[in-house]
């Protein structure tokens, strides 16, 4: 049970994690990524298309990749370049993003919700010859798929390019100061778009994971609040790249939890389904809390 557990805990975590990360990327720059639910979509619905259509699940990975990225750099220069209020924009986008989708399913493939297709490809995953039936290291480390080490190693590449290239650095400072950084001749709105970009990538990525990675299948609600999710994670990681994704573990944990709570019987489905999200609004409660009395010494 523990070794099912804990696979299922670092399967689910992916999604969230490039998910969460490419917000922290787009709120060191300086912009609040509401739109990370819609750009998960986006991946997801484009890469199960594109990998179904070719049958290479790396066909699907590049285009859902390019997908989301597009649609954070349309979301990023409508908040950049006219000025848009990024709360509304990215509300905004993630309706117009479900509506176009739901739109798609039932004009060019004749289905509502879900769609199925009988021989889609899957991320294959890496078994370890010798460590898959050890216990514990083999569920943390055996059968993940490419997407799950892409998470890995990304975490702390971030955390090394925030504090040592000119990128990481200008845009750490475009967040801090648009208006001082830009007085230093950055193209600050620039390294806004880019961030945006990176971010919808990395949350089209996200939704790529869902959907060939751990359901195999597309529903037009399979994200299911994932990207809200993800928001809350870069805010109690504060925009770095560890505590966001030791965030996203958390949240998965509990996901992970309560599939296995459902499969056993005995408890409201109902109930146990809120598990996950009961739990990240007490870590953000408790994150707010001790930011606050920390607040509150340093002006006493």
């Amino acid at each position: 049970m523990i070794d099912s557990i804990i696979n299922s805990t670092l399967l689910l975590a992916v999604p969230l994690v490039l998910a969460a990360l490419g917000g922290a990327i787009h709120r060191r720059a300086g912009v609040v990524n509401i739109g990370l639910e819609g750009q998960m979509l986006v991946g997801a619905f484009s890469g199960i298309i594109a990998s179904t259509a070719t049958g290479s699940w790396l066909v699907g990975i590049l285009v859902g990749g390019i997908g989301g990225a597009l649609a954070g750099l349309v979301m990023s220069l409508v908040i950049t370049r006219l000025s848009a209020n990024e709360i509304i924009v990215g509300l905004g986008f993630n309706i117009v993003a479900l509506g176009i989708v739901g739109f798609t399913l039932r004009a060019v493939y004749g289905v509502s919700g879900t769609l199925r297709f009988p021989d889609q490809p899957r991320l294959p995953r890496i078994t370890i010859p010798g460590l898959d039936e050890v216990p514990i290291l083999g569920a943390i480390f055996s059968g993940k798929d490419v997407l799950f080490w892409f998470a890995v190693l990304l975490v702390p590449f971030l955390a090394w390019a925030f504090a040592n290239t000119r990128w990481g650095i200008r845009t750490r400072a475009t967040g801090v100061s648009e208006s001082a950084t830009a007085s230093l001749g950055v193209r600050t709105l620039g390294l806004r778009d880019a961030a945006g970009t990176i971010a919808g990538m990395l949350a089209g990525l996200g939704g790529v994971a869902l959907a060939l990675g751990v359901s195999g299948l597309f529903n037009e609600n399979m994200i299911a609040g994932r990207g809200f999710v993800a928001l809350a994670a870069f805010y109690f990681g504060r925009s770095r790249p560890l505590p966001t994704a030791l965030a996203c573990l958390l949240f998965s944990f509990f996901d992970a939890l309560q599939i296995r709570l459902q499969t056993s019987g005995g408890f409201p489905s109902d109930l146990i389904q809120t598990l996950p999200y009961i739990a990240v609004v007490a870590v953000l409660a408790w994150a707010g809390y001790t930011g606050l009395r920390r607040r509150t010494r340093m002006t006493a």
